[in-house]
């Protein structure tokens, strides 16, 4: 039987071994993939308000900066993590911290001093209503006839 070589394969035997032995000492990737830099957002609108949803797992409200302008959400904070565990007489200890900031553009202007917010288990929602000029907005469309 004829094997094509492919020395690719035989680099991955090797990175899966040396993380094998470093697996207890090297921080896990996993962790690092969950401890997120940006806050994820959702945007929906409605006729009369724009509703802003942001995930801010393991933050606390104190740690959070929001300012709201006519066009736009601009959000910063400061992420603290720790993460301790013990197995049999060893303790790991993780730390993350960093700074985060994030402009949410909106589609429509609001009224930035009828803001509400609402901040629980690391979900923010806000509430930003529409001002009074979107709410009542006619575009007229023109339409076209096309060449006979």
């Amino acid at each position: 039987m004829l094997v094509r070589y492919n020395p690719w394969q035989e680099l991955n035997t090797l990175e899966r071994h040396i993380n094998g032995l470093f697996g207890d000492t090297i921080p896990s990737t996993r962790v690092e993939k969950d401890f997120i830099r940006v806050p994820a957002a959702e945007l929906h609108e409605t006729a009369d308000a724009i509703h802003l949803k942001l995930e801010l797992p393991g933050l606390e409200a104190k740690d959070l900066d929001i300012q709201v302008t006519e066009d736009a959400v601009h959000i910063s904070g400061e992420r603290k993590s720790e993460t301790k565990t013990e197995n049999n007489g060893t303790t790991k200890s993780e730390f993350y911290y960093g700074k985060f900031q994030r402009v949410i553009p909106l589609s429509a202007r609001i009224q930035n001093t009828n803001v509400t917010a609402d901040y629980k288990d690391g979900i923010l929602n806000l509430t930003l209503p529409k001002s009074e000029q979107e709410k009542n907005k006619v575009v007229k469309v023109n339409l076209e006839q096309p060449a006979a």
